[in-house]
């Protein structure tokens, strides 16, 4: 048997996550806050392709929350094959006018919780022939995006640990990965608070969850160090390494920051 762990699994791209992988075959721990939809994706797991996926319901922003998955999943099973580190959301606002507290668990959640769980899993991932992780980042980890100021910044961080735990692990079994979506389908919009006139802008280039996931998936178990899927996606990450911060700063604030 092989099991993949995932952190917010529940909805969006976790539960699109959830599902490719147990079309590919893999056994499932899921991890998120919401008991009730976690159950329901068990079952749909189950159904659909007769995949064994095990729940915890847990507020993941807590401190001993790495600890906590941690303890269960070595429990759960010894053939823990992937982590997936996906659970995370954004904040939209000015910095100095979002309560510092709701920021500092945003990045409680988007950036302490994976290096906690990693560093946790590592030695049961290394003793598996072959291992993965996957670091679930965003497009706004290649530059800095005014009105997402932390939510970016938390994603660079992540983009950046992922490369820097990837060489360090290119001689063990185990395979670092990030995962740098561009707008999806979710309800990452609304948990930013986010108005309903910019929703609509980032509505007409979104992708499905369910591309996202595939594409995540395939480039895990390809091997890749980055991950950004689609088109669009692709080119908007390519031209931040060969355009100005400073112009990519004024781009990024002429989307978000004029519906403030």
């Amino acid at each position: 048997m092989k099991y993949a762990l995932i952190t917010g699994a529940s909805r969006g791209i976790g539960r699109a996550l959830a599902l490719e992988f147990a079309r590919r075959g893999y056994d499932l721990l899921l991890v998120a806050r919401s008991a009730d939809q976690l159950a329901a994706l068990a079952t749909e797991v189950a159904t659909q392709h007769q995949q064994q996926a095990k729940i915890l319901a847990l507020d993941l922003t807590t401190p001993d929350a790495a600890a906590t998955v941690a303890a269960w999943a070595t429990a759960q099973t010894p053939d823990l094959t992937v982590l997936v580190n996906n659970a995370g959301y954004g904040l939209w606002g000015r910095f100095e006018e979002l309560a510092l507290a709701e920021q500092q668990n945003m990045l409680q959640l988007n950036m302490l919780l994976p290096v906690a769980l990693t560093h946790a899993l590592l030695p049961v991932l290394r003793r598996q022939p072959q291992a993965y992780v996957l670091n679930v980042a965003s497009t706004a980890a290649y530059q800095a995006v005014p009105s997402l100021t932390l939510y970016a910044a938390s994603k660079a961080f992540l983009l950046s640990f992922s490369r820097g735990l990837r060489f360090e692990l290119k001689d063990s079994p185990v395979s670092v990965s990030c995962l740098s979506p561009g707008a999806t389908i979710t309800s990452f919009a609304d948990r930013a608070g986010m108005g309903e006139e910019l929703q609509k802008v980032a509505a007409k280039v979104s992708m499905s969850a369910e591309a996202v996931a595939a594409a995540a998936v395939a480039g895990l178990l390809n091997g890749e160090a980055e991950i950004v899927p689609g088109f669009v996606n692709k080119v908007g990450v390519g031209l931040t390494s060969l355009v100005p911060k400073g112009l990519t700063e004024k781009i990024a604030a002429g989307i978000y920051e004029k519906y403030l």
